[in-house]
């Protein structure tokens, strides 16, 4: 039987803490942005400010970025079902205002 190895993507410590530093910028930004009132706008806001965390998360704590082009385009197509679905909840909210 053939034995595969995989790659073992190791990331510098200065490159983790750059991303860890983001996510702390984007909750800062999540917090800052919970003091405004944008109207229907506000449930928009926050969901982009937390799509790019996860984003950030999935794409380098997990090692999605270094996946195969297929592998990332499921995970991507997933994602944007899944937004979709969420995004249809929200016109209600919308067309309350």
């Amino acid at each position: 039987m053939k034995e595969q190895h995989e790659a073992h993507h190791i990331t510098s410590y200065r490159f983790n803490a750059i991303i860890w530093g983001a996510l702390l910028v984007l909750t800062v930004v999540t917090v800052v942005a919970a003091q405004f009132d944008f109207g229907f706008l506000n449930v928009v806001v926050a969901m982009t400010i937390a799509t790019t965390k996860a984003a950030l998360v999935i794409f380098f704590f997990m090692h999605l970025h270094y996946e195969k082009p297929l592998f990332k385009i499921l995970v991507f197509l997933t994602f944007f079902l899944l937004a979709i679905a969420i995004g249809f909840t929200f016109f209600d909210i919308a067309y309350r205002y």
